[in-house]
């Protein structure tokens, strides 16, 4: 489990590198113009907040698996709630407002987080259906069903990579074309 309070324990300097390396990966994929183009997800803020969250669940999904993925999974989680921080201040949100909307933020993340793991146990539909609730916003279940076979497509791709490879940072996500986007 990943702790909201755990950020005032630095890793160390390499694991920092590796996770600024996969956040900016994280945070590129979620920039992948076929997301809002082709899928109808809203290229608003919380549209690219729920993609963003997507992919940083693919993630941390793949990180429990490793050895020492619990160091590495809590940075990461750190530097996104430092992203959202630092977005929020730079939207104008005053400081007095910040926590309340970190809160928000964290619980989105945690809610989804769950919803997808349940999803993802249940079959690509299942996974579909949480996509278009949470992703999609209620759009086209065609669209969801989509995004869901990119998922599972990102899910296996980072499944087959050995632990080395995921420390290293020198994976990439599946292009969303190849996966049917």
């Amino acid at each position: 489990m990943v702790w909201p309070f755990d950020h005032f324990r630095k890793p160390p300097l390499q694991v920092r590198r590796t996770i600024e390396t996969i956040y900016g990966m994280i945070v590129t994929q979620a920039r992948e113009p076929l997301f809002y183009r082709e899928l109808g997800v809203a290229d608003t803020v919380d549209g690219r907040f729920d993609v963003l969250v997507l992919h940083l669940w693919v993630v941390l999904r793949r990180l429990k698996t490793m050895e020492n993925g619990v160091v590495l999974s809590q940075g990461l989680f750190d530097r996104f709630c430092e992203d959202m921080d630092g977005n929020l201040r730079e939207m104008g949100v005053s400081d007095l407002k910040v926590p309340k909307r970190m809160q928000a933020f964290g619980e989105a993340f945690y809610g989804r987080s769950v919803a997808y793991d349940v999803a993802v146990a249940e079959g690509q539909e299942a996974l579909a259906v949480a996509l278009r609730k949470n992703v999609l916003d209620s759009g086209q279940i065609e669209n969801a069903r989509r995004l869901a076979s990119y998922t599972e497509a990102a899910i296996s791709a980072l499944t087959r990579l050995d632990d080395a490879n995921i420390q290293s940072g020198s994976w990439r996500f599946p292009a969303p074309a190849r996966a049917g986007v």
